[in-house]
């Protein structure tokens, strides 16, 4: 450790612990020579009184100098242009708060309410920004610097988990444990013959992977519609309305196609471009009937799909324990239905790439 020369740049009170923590670690404890050491590294344009014999009277001197008026008031100016950005903008929290911290400490702003509102006029200024909304109502009743950079904290941890456009996701089906996939080019035998749907592994491997898309960029469970295309194969999670075909047996058939193993509809993937193929999904929060919140990691859902063909009713997503096979190969169904809602029906929606945007 060497001495640092002041020069008023740096806070006369960090200086001074820093030139005591120096002679302590050097066992000097000749109070008035160490002073006069201590004083010979002052700046000479920092104009010192004469008879400084302690610390104390370093410290207020120092503090008296303009330098140091100087000093605060660039260090508030850097608060005022201080910005938060968060890590999937490339940004890094921990080096904003140390920085948000030494300044306060640098420009003597003790206040917690001043901090707040430096705080505050740090994050995006976009009044639809999840952190600057949430950390607005709940910093009021803040009374201190570490329990406001709690909040923070827990805010910004809480914004990370939330789902957004072009996020990548896994559905877990909750009674089975198994996740909701697709295979490229593996097809239904019966029904549209699409690339069929079930549940599968029990943890997210690249078949069980979708991209959300949504018309803005916070995904939320009010007036929501969302599409969800399978990674690997790039179709879209949906169901389809036949307008009309023969099937084997020579029928004519018009309607949503089938199950494999029952009634219910077809569930497949797909990327046909007609008014036919349905693949809007609608959110239901499982646990809070009309939540207005965002849609977070974790969160356990309902998604329904509303047929616009024939009647137009929502059916809701599901998977079972019937299962059907092609060739060697058997597979759990899911499926689409209009029954009332039980476990089967529960979803928990796995954040597993948040967007980044640079």
């Amino acid at each position: 450790m060497d001495l640092q020369k002041y020069d008023g740049k740096i806070h006369p009170d960090e200086w001074i612990n820093d030139v005591q923590t120096y002679f302590n670690i050097k066992q000097r404890h000749n109070l008035i020579n160490n002073i006069n050491i201590v004083i010979s590294l002052v700046d000479p344009t920092i104009k010192l009184p004469t008879g400084i014999d302690n610390y104390e009277k370093l410290r207020n001197a120092l503090k008296e100098d303009i330098s140091f008026t100087v000093f605060k008031n660039t260090n508030k100016r850097k608060l005022q242009s201080l910005k938060y950005n968060p890590e999937r903008k490339g940004g890094d929290t921990s080096n904003f708060i140390s920085t948000f911290r030494k300044l306060c400490y640098n420009a003597e702003i003790n206040d917690v309410e001043e901090q707040k509102r430096y705080l505050y006029k740090s994050l995006p200024n976009n009044h639809f920004d999840y952190i600057s909304n949430e950390f607005y109502e709940k910093m009021k009743n803040v009374n201190s610097i570490n329990e406001l950079i709690k909040i923070f904290e827990d805010i910004v941890l809480e914004e990370s988990n939330l789902i957004r456009n072009g996020s990548i996701v896994a559905l877990k089906h909750v009674a089975s444990g198994k996740y909701l996939n697709s295979i490229s080019n593996l097809r239904y035998t019966t029904g549209s013959e699409t690339q069929l749907v079930s549940v599968g592994s029990s943890e997210p491997d690249p078949n069980s992977l979708w991209k959300i898309e949504f018309n803005s960029e916070l995904v939320t469970y009010t007036d929501n519609s969302i599409k969800l295309q399978h990674i690997k194969s790039n179709q879209f999670l949906g169901i389809y309305y036949c307008v009309g075909r023969f099937g084997d047996n020579g029928i004519y058939f018009r309607g949503y196609y089938k199950s494999p193993s029952n009634n219910h509809t077809e569930v497949s993937c797909n990327n046909f471009g007609d008014g036919n193929w349905i693949r809007y999904w609608k959110l239901k929060h499982n646990k809070l009937d009309n939540y207005q919140g965002y849609l977070k990691s974790n969160d356990i859902i309902n998604l329904s799909i509303k047929k616009t063909c024939g009647n137009c009713i929502y059916e809701f997503l599901r998977s079972h324990d019937i299962q059907f096979t092609i060739g060697n190969d058997t597979f759990q169904e899911v499926v689409c239905h209009s029954e009332r809602l039980g476990g089967n029906d529960e979803w928990c929606i796995e954040l597993i790439h948040e967007v980044k945007i640079f």
